[in-house]
């Protein structure tokens, strides 16, 4: 999966940033230019990161291919700001200390095995991101989230279970769904700074 340009990353991530700021200064979400509506209007799934001093401020987006690629990036970004429950929203005046990051995702695909031991052999951490299905909910962790982390594939499987709010070996599960994807990174290098394809 590689159909974006540095220049497609850096547009996506200047445009999440401008959402974001004109959001917080009026209310409002700033309209968004033809050129940029037509250039990403197929359907993919997205998330925003903000970090402040390399911790996570916020994070929300869509992990499915449902929405236009345009729609869902600003939506996402404004929600990360402002809507992701364990951070208090961020403030106008933080806009300068904090970085984004986009993450582009590939269709969620079931990851089918004989027996759950199998699983860590089907995964790679820096390629794929996780989502975990159980039978109280589910929890998405991204491809950059181990590598971040040094984990390897199986502590990767049970923190995404964790995240599901699932104890960590439920992916031992028969019951539980193991689907996998992966994502194209890119991030503001600094605040508001250059912007640069993330080496997973």
């Amino acid at each position: 999966m590689n159909p974006f340009s540095d220049s497609d990353g850096e547009m996506l991530v200047r445009t999440a940033r401008s959402c974001v700021t004109e959001y917080l200064k009026t209310g409002r979400r700033p309209p968004l230019s033809d050129d940029f509506r037509s250039r990403f209007s197929f359907n993919s799934g997205v998330f925003v990161t903000i970090s402040k001093d390399e911790n996570l401020r916020g994070c929300i987006g869509f992990p499915t291919p449902e929405r236009k690629l345009y729609q869902s990036l600003a939506d996402a970004a404004v929600a990360a700001a402002t809507e992701d429950p364990r951070f208090p929203p961020v403030l106008h005046g933080e806009l300068g200390e904090v970085s984004f990051e986009v993450t582009l995702l590939t269709p969620p695909e079931v990851v089918r095995v004989r027996d759950p031991s199998e699983y860590p052999s089907m995964i790679r951490v820096g390629r794929d991101g996780l989502i975990v299905r159980w039978e109280y909910g589910s929890g998405l962790l991204l491809p950059q989230v181990p590598v971040e982390y040094g984990w390897n594939e199986e502590e990767f499987l049970s923190h995404t279970c964790q995240k599901a709010g699932a104890p960590p070996d439920a992916w031992r599960l028969k019951s539980t769904m193991i689907l996998r994807f992966e994502g194209i990174v890119f991030k503001e290098t600094e605040p508001s700074g250059p912007v640069a394809r993330a080496d997973l």
